[in-house]
């Protein structure tokens, strides 16, 4: 007998959107909110640049929006990036009432540009904004009777029938026991998917699972091709693709080779300041010319205690692994960093599947389109959960909950051969990153296809006759989201934003065309 629990609200995912989403509803409502791994460990939590957002008056709503269009490349929701830009500035006021302490300079915003940014618009607090929205919203939630936490704890598969969502079966990691959590509303918060990719800037939990469980329980899925790869992340064995802030270049780093000379001249009259996609493929393209390791990002001609002040993260994970960004230029790669696509969601963060909604970045709302432009992405988690909360809030009735059955384990056994998920996982891994990477063609993403397939196959059968760990969890979910973006990448027949095919170099498609993968 499995234990039963039953919530108005079950919240899977406790980053910035989910958080945001359980402090918004109604505290009439019973909240479960649930963490995979320990509460603060989620994308948002890393997240060092900024919250996009109209809060100087040389700036505008308009410029914005054109902005973030721009670097959609054609594809993004107008609707929703209007509703996300014109939103921002009170999403910006609700995390200061959390506790959020942004940076200030003369009494005003220290606001900064990123790539893709017309204007000064990104608020931060120092290079550790996720860090700060995270830890502020997680202490609200603590404090609120009506949300409880459920740390470690890995959703298995949404609980979905005659197109209506009542649930998940949730593992217990800790004693790997498996619970039914019945619920009138689930909202998906899991993050994205970078993880399929041997190479990301992400935390081990960004491993596809709430876009996995939706398009297995009936959701389309959109745009899926676009993977975003941060242009910078730390090159150094030890450092597990730490992060390097786009924020570096929005304050005047250069991208450099081995011997000092710049590039990005060759590519983009932008610069340093180009959308991700194309800093991206610069730097990969140099790499494989010239056969290096890494390139290079030089911030050492500031002032020193400028630098310090300005970029404490950075400058002490760089100090702990030898590294002196002050006098040093520091050596990086592009690593996956972001999904573009996800589960198809209107404004109000509903999917498809009535009493499923998803937001954050597991969630396509059309504000990225073909490419994210930097620092829109925890806005969209602040704002999408807000008009999500309050989609529940006014349209929740209290009707009985439908009983589920409990999880069936009766025909599995313990697993001797449990160096198959390990090697799956690093197989998976390799193959995105080789076939389905910055750079992409036709043979190469059909390799990956057909292989995939088979793993695909592998998966389901251990599955089915093994008892359940978190890897072989998240090994199904990587597989199944791995072969929705390879799919995904084989519709798109053009070159567009973060999907690059040398076979169809050109932008061919419609701009308002989309990729949907459905079940």
């Amino acid at each position: 007998m499995t234990k039963q629990y039953h919530f108005d609200v079950l919240i899977i995912g406790s980053g910035a959107a989910g958080l945001m989403s359980a402090l918004e509803l109604s505290e009439e409502l019973s909240i479960a909110l649930i963490a995979k791994d320990k509460f603060l460990e989620s994308s948002s939590f890393y997240a060092q640049g900024g919250i996009s957002a109209v809060l100087d008056s040389n700036d505008n709503f308009a410029s914005h929006i054109a902005d973030t269009i721009n670097t959609a490349c054609g594809i993004g929701n107008k609707e929703s990036i209007r509703f996300m830009v014109e939103n921002a500035p009170d999403a910006i006021k609700d995390l200061e009432d959390a506790g959020v302490e942004f940076s200030q300079q003369e009494g005003s915003y220290d606001l900064t540009t990123e790539g893709g940014h017309s204007s000064k618009r990104v608020a931060h607090v120092a290079d550790k904004t996720g860090q700060s929205v995270q830890t502020s919203l997680l202490a609200q939630a603590m404090n609120k009777a009506n949300i409880t936490l459920f740390e470690q704890h890995l959703a298995i598969d949404l609980i979905a029938d005659n197109n209506s969502c009542n649930g998940a079966y949730i593992l217990d990691k800790r004693l790997n026991e498996v619970s039914t959590f019945s619920s009138h509303r689930t909202i998906l918060a899991t993050g994205g998917a970078s993880k399929t990719y041997l190479y990301t800037s992400n935390p081990d939990t960004s491993t596809g699972d709430g876009i996995a469980m939706a398009y297995r329980s009936g959701c389309e899925i959109v745009n899926m091709e676009f993977t975003q790869f941060h242009p910078t992340c730390l090159f150094h064995p030890h450092a597990k693709s730490f992060l390097i802030s786009e924020t570096l270049r929005g304050e005047g780093a250069k991208l450099t080779l081995p011997n000092g000379k710049s590039f990005m001249q060759n590519y983009d009259e932008r610069l340093e300041l180009a959308p991700r996609d194309i800093v991206a493929r610069a730097i990969d393209h140099e790499m494989k010319v010239h056969g290096f390791d890494c390139v290079y990002l030089d911030i050492s001609f500031k002032d020193s205690n400028w630098i310090v002040e300005r970029f404490p993260t950075i400058t002490k994970r760089c100090h702990e692994l030898g590294i002196d960004i002050c006098n040093d230029p520091l050596p990086v790669v592009p690593a996956a960093h972001y999904t573009c696509g996800g589960i198809n969601t209107d404004i109000n963060a509903k999917s498809g599947i009535n009493n499923l909604y998803a937001v954050g970045e597991v969630a396509y709302t059309g504000v990225h389109g073909a490419n994210r432009m930097a620092s829109n992405s925890l806005l969209e988690c602040i704002v999408f959960a807000k008009s999500c909360a309050k989609h529940i809030n006014d349209n929740f009735t209290r009707e009985a909950l439908k009983a589920n059955k409990d999880w069936d384990a009766s025909r599995v056994e313990p697993s001797k051969e449990k160096v198959l998920v390990a090697h799956l996982w690093d197989e998976v891994r390799r193959i995105m990153w080789n076939f389905v990477g910055i750079v992409r063609s036709d043979r190469r993403l059909q390799t990956a296809h057909q292989r995939l397939n088979q793993i695909h196959q592998e998966v389901d059968d251990y599955y089915s006759s093994y008892t359940l760990t978190n890897d072989l969890i998240e090994l199904r979910n990587l597989v199944q989201t791995a072969q929705i973006i390879v799919e995904s990448a084989l519709s798109r027949k053009e070159s567009r934003g973060l999907h690059y095919n040398v076979d169809h170099p050109e932008q061919t498609m419609k701009e308002s065309n989309s990729v949907i993968i459905k079940p």
